[in-house]
């Protein structure tokens, strides 16, 4: 049952042609306490149509509004405020829920396929935490689309391609050693590439003889390729074996070097479109009319650009995939270049550009500082997980010593706790990570979403009486429950709209703290008439609590 669509219709009843529906409905408002309702109707739109003072106008509606469906309406200053009928709200939501709770919450906002460029490391570095955020965001934000109609896939655009595969080659020839890459390949490579940076700063000409090597492996130089091609093989077996631990697939592993030899039809293109001009040697699209700076597309030695190959990328996916939107999960430091990338394919007339979204996040920092491979400040991914879960399994052992099947759900607890922690932050927010308060059974953490799941659960096994939703609930503790459940589908479509994973997120939490804060004041296993009504909410509780902790790529282990 819609129960807002029930507000809507009674106001409208009463109001008249003065308003529509929909514009009803756009000035209805969830009040901030249970105690002013559950839905308030501001009049202050209505005082120079009926020409009332704001609280006239709210009383004579509540005079003419047929009250029958609701527990009360009633006047509070200028707006009508409805109490709902909470017996049949009970009913209805659980009902919802324990018909088919494997699906609740999924609704169809639209069809298509919606590719999502997402995560994306550099080749022969080592995953850092600042790889984290691309990867969780860019996979909640798949889990969304799905359960929204959608056919998401999951691109890992991989960072294998461009100069700094020149940097690093020239660092492997003067400073490197087969044996010590074939030994700890990443360890390696990320300790050339350092030096290799380092050396620059003294002798800026490594920076000239780096492009020239770039330029070799553009065109195709057989010993440069080879040297590539080894890193990126070893690069891949480190990536692969830390998206296992963050539980996360990808559909396509097509990275910067797959368009290689698509960029010459873009540049081409451009060309014949007369929209490559010259300026200082590299040839450029003028954005002005964009209010943007100039896209360089290729350099003045002939190298090809992020932008170029991007272009490429974007063009690659549209006929591929003809593709309703198309994601970019990609630091807000790149805001501009996706500006400049649309209004490239714009000018080319590509207006499918228009389906086409950056969706920026904010910087992960340690101690206040920004984290950089270059300057060697990097922490890495695979340690902290490894951190993570160790700080899981030491508070496991000491809430419950005998679990069973304890290194799995330590594993779901310590992993899940590193995901859920970056995605409660609003995306664009930077955050500093410290890894004891992300990794805490108490406060707002994944673990304490996990914790009362598994409470839930537990409660379901200890009771001798089965579930059931048909049976009224009419405990006026449980309103606040009830009414977070019925709100998962809205929150759900939230989410979506606003490329927000945090909205699911911040929902677990409230949902978690009123099931917590019921918990903590009703006696559940009570076996009175109401029983059954009650453990119906509890599996309900359970049902949401498990599938938003999904929607994030979170694991929900049944006992902690």
């Amino acid at each position: 049952m819609d129960f807002k669509q029930q507000v809507v219709d009674a106001l409208h009843q009463a109001i008249g042609d003065q308003l529509t529906p929909a514009e009803i409905s756009n000035l209805v408002e969830t009040p901030k306490t249970n105690a002013m309702g559950d839905y308030a109707f501001p009049t202050f739109a209505l005082a120079k149509v009926f020409r009332k003072a704001p609280k006239m106008i709210a009383t004579d509606l509540v005079a003419q509004i047929d009250a029958t469906p609701f527990e009360k309406v009633e006047v509070v200053g200028g707006y009508v405020n409805f109490f709902l009928d909470k017996i049949s709200f009970a009913n209805s939501i659980l009902t919802t829920i324990a018909a088919d709770p494997a699906h609740y919450g999924e609704q169809t906002l639209g069809t298509g396929n919606v590719p999502i460029d997402m995560s994306s490391p550099n080749i022969a570095k080592p995953m850092s935490m600042g790889h984290l955020r691309s990867t969780v965001i860019g996979n909640a934000l798949a889990n969304i689309l799905k359960k929204t109609g959608y056919s998401p896939i999951k691109i890992n655009h991989l960072g294998d391609w461009g100069t700094q595969f020149g940097k690093l080659i020239v660092a492997y020839r003067k400073w490197g050693s087969e044996a010590d890459v074939k030994k700890d390949p990443i360890h390696y490579l990320v300790q050339y590439y350092v030096q290799f940076h380092e050396e620059a700063e003294k002798h800026p000409e490594l920076d000239d003889e780096a492009r020239q090597v770039f330029k070799q492996l553009e065109d195709g130089d057989q010993e440069v390729y080879k040297l590539w091609s080894w890193f990126r093989e070893e690069s891949l077996k480190e990536f692969n074996r830390i998206y296992a631990e963050l539980g996360i697939e990808f559909d396509s592993y097509k990275g910067e070097a797959f368009y290689n030899d698509k960029m010459d039809a873009v540049t081409d293109e451009l060309e014949a479109k007369g929209l490559l001009k010259e300026s200082q040697g590299a040839e450029i699209v003028d954005l002005s009319k964009y209010d943007l700076n100039p896209a360089l597309i290729r350099k003045s030695d002939g190298a090809t650009l992020y932008m170029t190959r991007d272009l490429a990328a974007a063009i690659y996916r549209h006929d591929n995939y003809n593709f309703v939107q198309s994601l970019y999960v990609v630091g807000n430091e790149q805001r501009e270049h996706f500006q400049q990338l649309k209004a490239v394919l714009k000018e080319m007339g590509d207006d499918w550009a228009d389906n086409i979204h950056h969706i920026p996040f904010g910087l992960i920092t340690s101690g206040g500082k920004k984290l950089s491979t270059r300057k060697g400040n990097i922490i890495l991914l695979e340690q902290v997980l490894k951190d993570a879960v160790g700080l899981a399994k030491a508070q496991i052992a000491e809430k419950h010593p005998d679990l069973a099947n304890a290194d799995q759900v330590a594993h779901e607890v310590g992993v899940g706790a590193v995901i859920f922690h970056d995605l409660k932050n609003e995306r664009l927010d930077n955050f500093d990570f410290n890894l004891e308060e992300v990794v805490r059974f108490e406060g707002e953490t994944g673990p304490y979403v996990q914790y009362t799941n598994a409470r839930a659960n537990s409660i379901l096994k200890k009771s001798s009486q089965d579930p059931a939703a048909e049976v009224a609930l009419t405990d006026p503790a449980a309103w606040p429950v009830l009414k977070a459940l019925a709100d998962y589908p809205a929150v759900i479509a939230r989410a979506l709209k606003a490329y927000e994973p945090s909205v699911i997120a911040k929902y677990a939490l409230k949902l978690a703290k009123a099931f917590n804060q019921y918990y903590a004041n009703v006696k559940v296993l009570v076996d009175d008439a109401e029983l059954p009504a009650r453990l119906a909410m509890v599996q309900a509780v359970s049902t949401v609590l498990t599938d938003a902790l999904h929607l994030l790529g979170v694991g929900a282990p049944a006992e902690m």
